[in-house]
């Protein structure tokens, strides 16, 4: 497996894949430390996940830069990932006890209950993305509730996983409780069916995904699922139209577009149609290409020279179908891996951008008569992630909020993962939930108790 820098396409490192019998040997100790771990206390699991949490933030520019050299982003977004990371440490470390504690039902019996318990070691299938705060935002709670971990990372980050494996080892936690599986997708089926292995999360493409939950299936296993995104951002017409475009770009530009809870199709009425055009365009010609360790760059480089032909190719064929394109839509020139921001115009239904993820900074513009018209055109998707709403009637923005068919719908924000907030999709972006007090009872046997 190899991490190359897709900043100038330079081999940062090799890491040689493990054997089927090294799998099988690391997932027997996560088994065995599961043993021991599944019967320490909250406060002895807590005391390591806020160790955690400091080892993060006193390596984070180490960490940051190493995010950045394998798959890109900006060293502010890397070093903000971190610190994301240390959050969800310290989060669950100061809740989990109090969220998986018994929680008593009225019965017949004299006593009765749920209880909550760790089921056993969890697979978890991790993208490059956000190569530390996916893993993270899956261990924390998982850990917290007694479970311990595997981690298949995306194979051009295999140092970001191994990082990952040494924060928690740095932090004091038993050396098996974490591990990382330095394997590629033809090894996971077999991770997946070992009887020690008790479930499965993935975060991913809707093709990994699927291909995860069949052999769940298969196999009995429980799964979770954060699959693609094609989010909506629905711009009315009294939306604070500078807010709007600001944050709509920004939104769109984390992670220079590779995010699945990125704004991807703004839905746009009528009415602001021109103004958001024109202000939109000004202020996407603001992210310019540059070096991504330099903190002032604005816009970095795809994770790959795969997925720059992967964005253009959406582009090309949406523009054939009659797509109108304002800015960008051509590949840049160089050794980066770079695709200049675009915005497209006249998008319809039927076209790539509307109906597919786009991973990249494209912008597709669809205009609408009304409100009523915006959410039946955000909720034609196959996806069912997150979603935006701008309007200066919070009471209309919270009331259209419960029509859109996804996971999340933030008014007047950034969509955007917090600890404290379910997060997971609906229809093709997955099944099951991370995070709050809903993510760590996930892995958990919630068991009835019944006493007479």
């Amino acid at each position: 497996m190899k991490s190359i820098n897709p900043y100038n396409n330079q081999l940062l490192a090799e890491y040689p894949e493990m054997t089927s019998e090294e799998v099988s040997k690391v997932v027997d100790r996560v088994f065995e430390a599961w043993q021991s771990w599944r019967h320490q206390s909250f406060e002895y699991r807590a005391g390591l996940m806020f160790n955690a949490a400091n080892v993060l933030r006193a390596q984070k520019k180490e960490l940051a830069v190493l995010i950045t050299s394998e798959m890109g982003k900006r060293i502010v977004e890397a070093e903000a990932e971190v610190e994301k990371c240390a959050w969800v440490c310290e989060y669950y470390a100061e809740h989990a006890e109090t969220m998986l504690a018994d929680e008593p039902i009225e019965t017949d019996g004299q006593k009765s209950m749920a209880v909550f318990q760790p089921i056993g070691p969890v697979l978890a299938v991790m993208p490059w993305n956000y190569p530390f705060w996916q893993v993270f935002r899956f261990a924390a709670p998982a850990l917290m509730a007694g479970n311990t971990g595997l981690l298949k990372h995306a194979s051009n980050v295999q140092g970001c996983a191994l990082a990952i494996e040494k924060v928690f080892r740095d932090a004091g936690f038993p050396e098996n409780v974490f591990r990382s599986l330095i394997i590629g997708s033809s090894k996971v089926e077999a991770v997946i069916a070992n009887p020690k292995v008790r479930a499965v999360t993935l975060t991913g493409s809707e093709y990994a995904g699927s291909q995860v939950a069949a052999t769940a299936g298969k196999y009995l296993k429980k799964s979770v699922l954060e699959l693609g995104g094609s989010d909506p951002c629905i711009i009315l017409e009294d939306a604070n139209l500078d807010e709007a475009v600001r944050v709509g770009v920004q939104s769109r530009m984390l992670t220079t577009g590779q995010t699945c809870i990125a704004a991807k199709r703004f839905i746009v009425v009528e009415a602001v149609a021109d103004e958001f055009l024109s202000k939109m365009k000004a202020e996407m010609e603001r992210y310019q290409p540059g070096d991504p360790m330099d903190k002032a760059t604005m816009m970095a480089p795809l994770a790959g020279k795969n997925f720059v032909d992967d964005v253009h190719r959406q582009v090309v064929d949406s523009k054939k179908m009659g797509a109108k394109l304002v800015t960008g839509g051509s590949p840049s020139e160089g050794d980066g891996c770079f695709y200049p921001i675009t915005l497209m115009t006249g998008v319809t239904r039927d076209m790539p951008v509307f109906k597919f993820e786009t991973f990249g900074p494209v912008v597709a513009t669809t205009i609408v008569k009304d409100e009523t018209e915006a959410i039946e055109v955000a909720n034609d998707s196959l996806f069912g992630l997150g979603a935006a709403i701008w309007t200066n009637d919070v009471e209309r923005g919270e009331r259209l909020a419960r029509q859109i068919e996804a996971g999340a719908v933030f008014v007047n924000g950034l969509v955007k993962s917090d600890p404290r907030l379910p997060f997971g999709g609906i229809k093709n972006s997955g099944f099951g939930r991370e995070l709050s007090h809903y993510g760590i009872k996930e892995f958990c046997n919630i068991k009835s108790v019944w006493v007479r």
